[in-house]
């Protein structure tokens, strides 16, 4: 914890930790020469078992031979995407497309053939490498549909052909590449509108997940059991994170609880975590099956702030306590984590205090101006993380990156004298009821403190009187409802009676975002739609 008394909130970058402008290339040559026979990238089977694995040496071995094959079908600066589950082969993609000098776009492998067009052609992308299956869904077909006409010509690789994904001339060179190099363009998870492709510079990038892992206290040799996706920025922050510490990266191929608490189990990480809804479905399966979770020292949570039944109950069935992590893909995408000696209140009450290199406040989205200790405005972080900009879209990159280098997060805030921050909602999904400005995450941070609520989210649904009516859409822990008046009086013990719900709905499952977030309009749309009358409490 920084120790600090802060006049307004504003939290002006720290540097206690080493800065390096440094490159992937570079990291591997360490990392391979200084732990050449310690483990580096484990891939974890369906059945919670290992499979493969590679040493440093080896890593940097088949990435140089992986990057040789790429530099010898693209030319330097050209982008390729990766279109895959969490894979070993995803992992060397990445690292040798740095070692070739190219840009890897990520893509969500849930995408129909129509939103992998659009990102292919919105990227420019001139290759895509992609599974042969993901979860039984075969890819190549729908690669072809979306590849059919395209204005650049993408040539189609399969990754799940390891001899034939290497194949390649050994006297190619490899390329140089400098911190400033666009790494990944990685796409919003599009909660409004298109998504946009973010462009990510390799040094930015590398140095905020090695202060990621570093605040979370992975050291070398750990081991990191996430399963969040690798085409999003939450998920890749650990491979990156754990070439620059020198620690495991555990390749998980998709998420189920079971399998999860499985691994666990059997490969006994210090490191675990993933989004709210993850952790919600970790806790349940441990009840159920009594696993062994004893190795576990330190848990994450990303995307939101930790509900306070979460946090007790995981730090009850694995030991350990739950750091909830803040950011966005804009910002590399880490802006705030949790100290390992925050105290309970300041876990689950916060996002934790800033990470370092960086400056971070709460400007007032009126005028620009720093908001006072407490007040209410948008969460912006200035420094070395800010993205490049968008693809293609300098209207877009200007509305985000002000002219004082604000990136500006779309999240509302607090920041209290010590530079701890709370996100009280979005400024786009704030709720507008007869001209009062609500706050979702006010309201949802309120109902999870109710012990029958496990997950929540809160919605404006339009009305013909109040202009916006709050809607509450909530999941059940163990299938036990509480009526209408119930959660009402419950509300109303906590929050004054405009910030109460109008409608109260029980759902069973979230429309999610392929990072993990739940589309609070799409639950909206739904509610129009009249798909949750028979849902109502």
């Amino acid at each position: 914890m920084y120790q600090v008394k802060l006049t307004e909130s504003f939290f002006p970058a720290r540097a206690d930790t080493p800065y390096r402008e440094t490159t992937v290339a570079r990291l591997l040559r360490e990392q391979a020469d200084t732990r050449r026979n310690e483990l580096a990238l484990q891939e974890l089977l369906e059945d919670a078992s290992i499979g493969r694995t590679w040493t440093y040496a080896e890593l940097l071995a088949d990435c140089e031979k992986l990057g040789r094959a790429l530099a010898s079908r693209h030319p330097a600066g050209a982008r390729i995407a990766i279109w895959a589950s969490n894979c070993p082969e995803w992992v060397l993609m990445q690292y040798a497309a740095m070692l070739a000098g190219l840009t890897v776009v990520t893509v969500n492998p849930a995408y129909i053939a129509r939103e992998l067009r659009y990102v292919l052609e919105q990227s420019g992308a001139v290759g895509l490498y992609h599974s042969s299956a993901v979860r039984g869904r075969a890819l190549g077909p729908v690669a072809e549909e979306a590849c059919y006409g395209l204005a650049n010509a993408v040539q189609q690789f399969d990754i799940s052909d390891m001899d034939t994904l290497l194949d390649g001339p050994e006297n190619v060179d490899l390329r140089e590449t400098h911190p400033d190099h666009i790494m990944q363009i990685q796409y919003t998870s599009g909660t409004t509108g298109l998504p946009k492709g973010v462009l990510l510079k390799q040094g930015g990038v590398l140095q905020n997940n090695a202060d990621i892992v570093g605040r979370w206290g992975v050291e070398p040799g750990d081991g990191i059991l996430v399963p969040t996706p690798l085409f999003h920025a939450g998920g890749s922050a650990f491979m990156f994170g754990a070439l620059t510490t020198g620690a495991v990266y555990i390749s998980v191929p998709y998420f189920d609880p079971a399998l999860m608490i499985n691994a666990i189990e059997s490969t006994r990480p210090r490191f675990t975590g993933g989004v709210p809804t993850m952790l919600v479905l970790m806790v349940d399966e441990v009840k159920r099956s009594g696993k062994d979770m004893s190795s576990v020292e330190r848990m994450m949570c990303g995307a939101a702030m930790v509900a306070p039944e979460l946090a007790k109950n995981a730090r009850s069935l694995f030991g350990a306590p739950v750091h909830v992590i803040y950011g966005q893909t804009e910002a590399a995408p880490g802006i705030t984590f949790s100290f390992a000696d925050d105290s309970e209140e300041d876990l689950t009450q916060t996002i934790g205090q800033p990470l370092p290199h960086m400056d971070v406040a709460i400007l007032n989205p009126s005028d620009n101006s720093v908001c006072a200790i407490g007040e209410q405005g948008e969460i912006c972080v200035r420094g070395y993380n800010v993205m490049h900009g968008y693809n293609d879209n300098p209207e877009a990159t200007a509305d985000a990156i002000d002219q004082d280098g604000w990136l500006h997060s779309g999240d509302l805030g607090t920041m209290d004298e010590r530079g701890y921050l709370k996100i009280t909602g979005r400024v786009k999904e704030m709720i507008i009821k007869g001209g009062e400005n609500l706050f979702p995450a006010e309201i949802e941070n309120a109902m999870l403190e109710h012990p029958m609520v496990a997950e929540v989210a809160v919605a404006g649904v339009p009305d013909d009187k109040y202009g916006e009516l709050v809607a509450c859409f909530m999941r059940a822990v163990d299938g036990q409802k509480p009526d209408e008046n119930e959660l009402r009086t419950f509300i109303r013990e906590r929050l004054s009676p405009q910030k109460t719900p109008s409608f109260w709905l029980w759902v069973e499952e979230w429309p999610m975002t392929g990072s993990g977030k739940i589309q609070k309009f799409a639950l909206s749309e739904a509610f129009v739609r009249g798909d949750y009358n028979d849902q109502l409490a």
